[in-house]
């Protein structure tokens, strides 16, 4: 009973935080002008003919929708030349995540600036910060290497790409609810610049114009409200690569480190493939010879199962932060590379080779399949071509 009573207590004490007002004097338009990419697609015809006050109105009510405040409201205003917004409907304190994005968002303006003054900066390019992320209740971290131009042109959603959608397909598969996926989805790249997809080659010698945003960034989001580390996730070697120079350790695929991105904080972070490198690794084009087919396949399963035990692992740690990473990762590895290989198979081609789901299971069920199964482990083949940087 007494237990009873604590549970319906906790859940008043949520319910009464969770319908409080906060206020928060945003800056200038020209700040928000440059935080908020505005406007965000126009090109003599605007995709969404938004004012500055909707847009930025659009990626507040994006991240209280994402925190789990469903009946919260977010109003934008002018007023004395200074752009303020009240939202309703959440837990006072809410404003300091956002006070430290807009102020991240202000140094990597700076970097931007510098890298266009350097004359590196292309045409093609947009500034653009991890908007409309969770920014209260967060399960983990994602660390990738830029956002692609139409998450923000088309979709003004910074979680609407072949990358995101892919990987949140994945975290669904190891036992997060869909509607969950974006609460374990907060990104932070290390390049803030929206650029076509093929852009990654590009992008390189721009880090360092970004470091005090990206510390800045890493610092606050990779600890949770109450200040306890985040699991992380370090996608594709641009981003694997940056960590190591940044904070030290080396991280390969599937190998577990720790990081500390303030005194006192140590940071799980596991490495992993990009989330769109399965499509180049089962690509029979960027293999040589009579087998190139049977090396893309063999390669792909492999990618698959190394993917599958990442998104399995942030799905523990996300759910238990407080579980033993190294635990947590043999635990992954040994359900999708070994126990449920068959499984992950019927992913691989169902989801990369567009097979039906009886289809699958009849590939993966062949003789033919079984030795590449059992060496699910193993090595991928190497490519003919190097793989980009996505």
């Amino acid at each position: 009973m007494l237990k009873l009573a604590g549970l319906a207590l906790a859940a008043l004490t949520l319910s009464a935080t969770a319908h409080a007002d906060v206020s928060l004097v945003l800056g200038s338009p020209e700040r928000l002008t440059r935080l908020f990419s505005y406007p965000n697609n126009c090109n003599v015809i605007c995709f969404r003919n938004w004012t500055l006050e909707q847009t930025v109105e659009h990626y507040l009510t994006q991240s209280v929708q994402r925190d789990g405040y469903s009946d919260a409201k977010v109003l934008v205003k002018t007023d004395n030349g200074q752009l303020f917004t009240k939202i309703s409907g959440v837990p006072n304190g809410y404003e300091k995540p956002l006070v430290a994005l807009l102020d991240a968002g202000d140094l990597a303006y700076n970097g931007a600036s510098k890298l266009n003054a350097d004359g590196k900066w292309a045409f093609s390019w947009y500034l653009f910060l991890p908007l409309g992320m969770a920014l209260e209740n967060r399960k983990s971290v994602e660390l990738l290497h830029f956002p692609p131009d139409y998450s923000l042109t088309q979709a003004q959603d910074y979680l609407r790409s072949a990358t995101t959608d892919r990987w949140a397909s994945l975290l669904t598969i190891n036992g997060i609810p869909a509607e969950q996926t974006p609460g374990y989805q907060t990104i932070i790249d290390i390049a803030p610049i929206a650029a076509p997809s093929n852009a990654g080659k590009d992008l390189e010698g721009v880090y360092d114009y970004f470091k005090d945003y990206q510390t800045a960034m890493v610092k606050e989001i990779s600890q949770s409200a109450s200040g306890a580390a985040l699991p992380m996730v370090a996608f594709g070697a641009p981003v694997r690569d940056w960590v190591k120079r940044q904070y030290g350790p080396t991280v390969n695929v599937l190998s577990l480190v720790n990081i500390s991105p303030d005194a006192g904080v140590k940071v799980p972070v596991l490495g992993s493939n990009h989330p769109s490198y399965i499509w180049y690794a089962a690509d029979p084009a960027n293999y040589s010879g009579n087998d190139a087919k049977a090396k893309a396949d063999s390669a792909g399963l492999k990618v698959m199962g190394q993917d599958l035990s990442v998104a399995c692992w942030q799905a523990a740690m996300g759910r238990q932060p407080d579980s033993n990473p190294d635990i947590e990762l043999k635990t992954c590895t040994q359900t999708w590379q070994v126990a449920q290989k068959e499984k992950t198979c019927e992913l691989f081609y169902t989801s990369i080779r567009n097979l039906t789901p009886a289809q699958a299971t009849g590939k993966c069920a062949s003789a033919a399949i079984a030795p590449q199964l059992k060496q699910l482990k193993a090595p991928a083949p190497a490519t003919a071509t190097p793989a980009p940087p996505l």
